[in-house]
């Protein structure tokens, strides 16, 4: 492929990628987890402020990295953030992923590299969850960063490519504490990929006795490092707060080992790629694992024997490069799948990061695959059968994100926010429209954790809400005319309000219902209002 045409076709994945993922970012209700992380970014937005909490939150680079956007924007508040701002940042990472394929070019090749940009540009999976505003699409991306400049490392070593491998390792950690999976996962992988792959230890090799690479290595660790106490830390404000995130691993093992309600089967990340049918639509994304496996066994493909500097030519160089990175890959891969699918706590966004190595892999496999093909006629056959499936890919993506968003037969919805609640939500800012105190109008909110959440995000411009888990922590409702309720607490609740106030009925999640109750005269107000 000719540099101009692997430039016109990346360039054109690119805008594809950045087409599906920026479109009506307002769309899809807030997930929980979303709003979670808004509100957490709302306080580092007004008052400067950032504490790290391990229980409910990950590392701290989401909120950083929110300032920009929001700052461009003009908004200087909780109140005045939307979701094309927050939701903005985690697309520029996951369309940004596509840029970090360039420098496989010269190993992979640039075959391999255009059809993974078109994959990655194409997957439902990953545009879906780079539309969500939590930390899963920047890990991805400084994962996957660090897994290059780490490989490319091995093969030229030199202090820059180590500093950014420490780079990418700073922010991964600093996005997500179990980015030690992906660190474990990736030394596994070099090591083996040089061993098998390898010509000659030379004067580049990169484990050897050198006192330069010790040094280099010192120099990744230490930007590592620096990064990670910086922004662990709040610009050194806050510096207990660096070993809370190596507390977080002993509650993430609790976790990992009684997950509760996300428990999954270990085929579970398997079985939602590779095929979901429910309610007549069918999702797949099948091709995109076959064509991994070609690229595995093209991985897997021997160097015969060890030849001299003297006996190795162009040709077994560039076959021996392509071999290490499809080996590194594939190992990597494996086993940070293998680890995340023995783990029984599992969300459907915490594939993503073996994922991109299957994607990678797939494009080596297609690439490999046309390469090899020697009938021009079959040669076209495959090609034709690429493109459907890559347009397959597409309508799913356009589904999964612009029809089926926040429907639980999209296979990666998952405790997705009814769009029920958004009803729920205008009638409340209606309610507050017609009473006498406007957004200071008093609202209580009487629910479990998880029953309250997305609320303070939607609710976020009321400046007199509370929430409460239980009826009797929230007092007295003597002049209250507003109450929000889960259906736990819909009962005792009712026994001390009486007849007071309407009540309807809104879907928070699948199966999960609040309860709105409305004073009597101020549902007599609004009724009045509407009529006029």
């Amino acid at each position: 492929m000719s540099k101009a045409a692997f430039r016109s076709l990346f360039l054109a994945a690119l805008v594809i990628g950045l087409a599906f993922r920026l479109g009506r970012l307002d769309l899809r209700p807030m997930h929980h987890d979303e709003a979670n992380q808004a509100v957490k970014f709302g306080i580092l937005l007004e008052t400067g402020e950032y504490r790290y909490d391990r229980t409910d939150h990950h590392g701290p680079t989401l909120y950083y990295l929110t300032l920009p956007a929001a700052w461009a924007r003009a908004q200087k508040t909780l109140a005045a953030l939307d979701e094309q701002t927050l939701r903005t940042v985690p697309v520029a990472f996951g369309a940004g992923l596509l840029l970090l394929f360039l420098p496989l070019a010269g190993g992979l090749g640039r075959e391999a590299v255009v059809l993974s940009a078109f994959f990655a540009a194409l997957s439902p999976a990953l545009t879906y969850y780079s539309r969500f505003y939590i930390q899963e699409s920047l890990f991805v991306f400084f994962a996957l960063g660090f897994l290059i400049t780490l490989g490319k490392y091995a093969l030229q070593p030199c202090s820059g490519w180590a500093l950014a491998a420490g780079v990418f390792a700073g922010l991964a950690y600093a996005t997500k504490e179990t980015s030690i999976i992906v660190f474990a996962g990736g030394s596994a992988a070099l090591a083996s990929a040089w061993i098998s792959t390898r010509q000659r230890p030379g004067p580049n090799a990169a484990f050897g006795p050198r006192p330069a690479v010790i040094a280099h290595v010192l120099t990744g660790l230490a930007a590592a490092l620096a990064i990670v106490v910086v922004l662990y830390s709040s610009f050194l404000r806050n510096p207990s707060d660096i070993l809370e995130s190596v507390r977080a691993f002993r509650e993430y093992a609790t976790r990992g080992i009684d997950p509760g309600l996300h428990t999954h089967p270990w085929y579970y990340y398997l079985q939602l790629l590779s095929h979901s049918a429910s309610g007549g639509l069918f999702w797949t994304e099948a091709m995109i694992l076959i064509l991994a496996l070609i690229g595995a066994l093209f991985a897997l493909k021997g160097l015969s024997g060890n030849a001299t500097s003297d006996q190795v030519d162009r040709a077994r160089l560039i076959f021996a490069r392509e071999r290490f990175w499809l080996r590194y890959f594939l190992i990597y891969s494996l086993f940070a799948a293998g680890v995340l699918s023995i783990i029984r706590l599992k969300t459907p966004w915490n594939m993503l990061p073996f994922y991109i190595g299957f994607v990678l892999l797939a494009g080596s496999g297609g690439a490999q695959m046309l390469r090899s093909i020697r009938s021009g006629f079959v040669r076209f056959v495959v090609l034709v059968v690429l493109l459907a499936g890559s347009f397959h890919l597409g309508v799913q993506n356009w589904r999964a994100n612009y029809r089926y968003g926040a429907d639980s037969r999209n296979p990666y919805v998952y405790a997705q926010t009814n769009p029920d609640l958004l009803r729920m939500i205008k009638r409340v800012h209606d309610l507050a429209s017609v009473h006498p105190d406007g957004r200071d109008m008093l609202v209580k909110v009487v629910a479990g954790p998880y029953e309250q959440w997305p609320l303070p995000w939607y609710l976020r411009d009321l400046t007199r809400i509370g929430y409460w888990t239980d009826t009797a922590g929230a007092g007295g409702y003597e002049g209250v005319p507003v109450v929000i309720a889960s259906q736990e607490n819909a009962a005792q609740l009712e026994s001390v309000i009486g007849d007071r106030f309407q009540a309807e009925f809104y879907g928070l999640r699948p199966e999960v219902l609040l309860t709105l109750y409305i004073d009597r005269a101020l549902w007599e107000r609004f009724l009045r209002d509407r009529i006029r």
